[in-house]
């Protein structure tokens, strides 16, 4: 392998600003007014915007600070071309490299095209991604240290690398400045002799992520992302930053700290609390874990497809967390202040679809409750009603439903008025409809009547990289649970982990992590802890069988589910995590209901 100096490797087409930075941003004219500025920034959740000018060329940028100073002035109806910054930015070309200017002292990089118009944004944020990107790529070649060097000191924050045994191998001079440790004195010592109350070390010998955790130093509360190093799925050491990623992570970290400060507190007098939420099903955009390219992709759709009217269609197997981006639509849409209700098309008898959707009317059938009952629609007014396992919908309600949709209206059972609908409508399924439009069994108008904007959810096993993140968060959420110490996971147990299929996806992850956490009395979880049946896949199958088997798979993971539970199909159907109707259908298509 030919010998590559730091500048050729950073001036590759990868390092280029037009593939890191926001294309196509959202934007505020020149001649918008204070408050205008203020809801377009809450509603994008954002902490700032590019100022255009009428050829939609880039004047200026407004931040959420400025807009603050605007209303305590009283200018809320103000143009915000008093307020705007005309100094914290410089104009580049998406064809640009990186390196030619990340040491430039601006927060925001504005992208402009021949005709000088807008195409992208690019923030200290994307910078460090591009840097962190060749920091992993770096770690796949032999000459490493010649290139960390400049990587490393050209980091916007503090980065320290340590090796699987904890041992500093590279202190960048941000670092240096802060602690007050000189690079030559860091280098070759332990981690945790240099950093107080680090365990970046922990994380260089179970390779588990931590981001945004909270970390005293000198007195100070930090915020720290620290990364496992992976090479050839081999954990050979991680790296240690010192972050701040903007408004949405402080408030996250606001909590955090609240929590830390508090515990000290309340540790000798504790008093076990009842749980008031469930906080590891609780579902928003930001809980949803993962760093892969394809759950950054679908947040950036879901936040899009939030922001309109449009029916979405949820799709993915089964326990993938099609539940949780359904409410994180809702959460962020115009919406989100009404209910989010939600309906399993597989779970309610097809003779009481009708009653328990639409609601019925005052004396609409015998035994009927007098005054009426409203239905799903109606108790979802002003908010989303989302229907899961739509593919599990009655022939007869599917064209009741198409025509909902079309109509913007229904009626009860029994009734003779037609009420308005007032809610949103999201859908998911872990079918595929179009085959199932094909058989006949799913009506072709609603099927396009729904698939407005498609969602798809990729089943774990095509997501890896997503693992470690997830048993990380989990691992984390279950001890807290559970009032247990904290455990962590060998590298040998994470690689049977990344290496299994998981059938049924994040929920299966979720029980098999609680299931360690409970029996498992060591702090540390092993291979020799691990269920058989993870270590025989590991051993036996690889995820391109899995995927081509997987209507094989489905029949194996019924039978042994059932098997394990004596025939018991409603303990079957909890532990597979659906309800006993969907549990019945598939034990009909796989003949096991003999």
């Amino acid at each position: 392998m030919l010998q590559m100096n730091s500048q050729e490797l950073l001036n590759e087409e990868n390092g280029q600003a037009g593939n890191w930075m926001k294309r196509n941003p959202e934007v505020i004219c020149l001649n918008e007014t204070v408050k205008a500025a203020a809801e377009l920034l809450h509603n994008l959740a954002a902490d700032f915007l590019p100022v255009v000018g009428e050829s939609m060329n880039p004047v200026g940028i407004i931040t959420s600070k400025a807009i603050l100073k605007a209303y305590l002035d009283g200018g809320n109806e103000a143009s915000i071309a008093n307020y705007i910054s005309q100094e914290d930015f410089s104009i580049i070309r998406a064809d640009e490299f990186i390196i030619d200017f990340y040491k430039m002292p601006y927060t925001y990089f504005f992208a402009v095209n021949e005709k000088q118009q807008l195409t992208g944004v690019l923030t200290r944020k994307e910078i460090q991604q591009c840097l962190s990107f060749y920091m992993n790529e770096l770690s796949q070649t032999s000459h490493t240290a010649e290139i960390l060097d400049v990587i490393l000191e050209s980091a916007y924050e503090g980065v320290a690398v340590v090796n699987q045994e904890g041992i500093i191998i590279e202190f960048n001079e941000a670092y240096s400045r802060f602690t007050g440790i000189d690079q030559k004195d860091a280098i070759g010592r332990p981690v945790q002799e240099i950093i107080e109350n680090t365990n970046l070390h922990h994380t260089a010998r179970n390779g588990m992520p931590e981001r945004g955790v909270i970390q005293y130093i000198q007195g100070q509360p930090m915020v720290v992302h620290r990364i496992p190093i992976w090479r050839e799925e081999k954990l050979v050491g991680a790296i240690g930053m010192l972050i701040f990623e903007g408004v949405t992570e402080l408030y996250q970290i606001y909590d955090r700290f609240l929590e830390k400060t508090m515990q000290t507190a309340v540790n000798k007098d504790r008093v076990k609390q009842p749980l008031q939420e469930n906080r590891i099903e609780h579902a928003s955009i930001e809980k949803i874990k993962g760093s892969s390219e394809q759950i950054t992709d679908l947040k950036r759709i879901t936040r899009k497809v939030a922001k309109t009217d449009a029916t979405a269609l949820i799709t993915g197997e089964s326990g993938t967390g099609k539940e949780m981006f359904a409410k994180s639509i809702h959460e962020l849409s115009y919406y989100q202040n009404g209910p989010f209700i939600s309906v399993n098309c597989g779970a309610i008898p097809e003779q009481l679809f009708e009653s328990e959707v639409f609601g019925y009317a005052d004396g609409a059938f015998t035994g009927a409750r007098k005054g009426g009952k409203p239905g799903k629609l109606a108790l979802a007014k002003g908010g989303t009603l989302f229907l899961d396992e739509i593919g599990e919908m009655p022939e007869m309600m599917q064209t009741k439903l198409l025509r909902v949709l079309q109509e913007k209206e229904f009626e009860r059972v029994g009734a003779v008025q037609k009420e308005k609908l007032e809610a949103r409508i999201v859908v998911a399924t872990n079918q595929n409809l179009l085959e199932m439009v094909r058989e006949g069994t799913f009506r072709e108008d609603l099927y396009y009547r729904i698939n407005v904007i498609e969602i798809p959810i990729p089943p774990l096993r095509e997501r890896p990289k997503d693992i470690p993140v997830l048993i990380s968060h989990y691992l984390s959420s279950l001890c807290k649970k559970y009032d247990v110490p904290d455990k962590e996971v060998t590298p040998e147990a994470m690689a049977v982990f990344m290496n299994y299929a998981w059938y049924g996806n994040i929920r299966e992850l979720i029980n098999t992590m609680e299931k360690l956490v409970i029996l498992v009395e060591s702090d540390t979880i092993d291979v020799d802890h691990l269920p058989n049946y993870l270590k025989r896949f590991d051993l036996l199958e690889t995820s391109y069988v899995f995927q081509r088997e997987v209507k094989n798979k489905e029949k194996e993971v019924l039978m042994k589910a059932l098997e394990e539970n004596r025939g018991n199909k409603s303990k079957a159907a909890k532990e597979l995590g659906m309800h006993r109707t969907t549990l019945y259908k598939k034990m009909k298509k796989h003949g096991l209901d003999k």
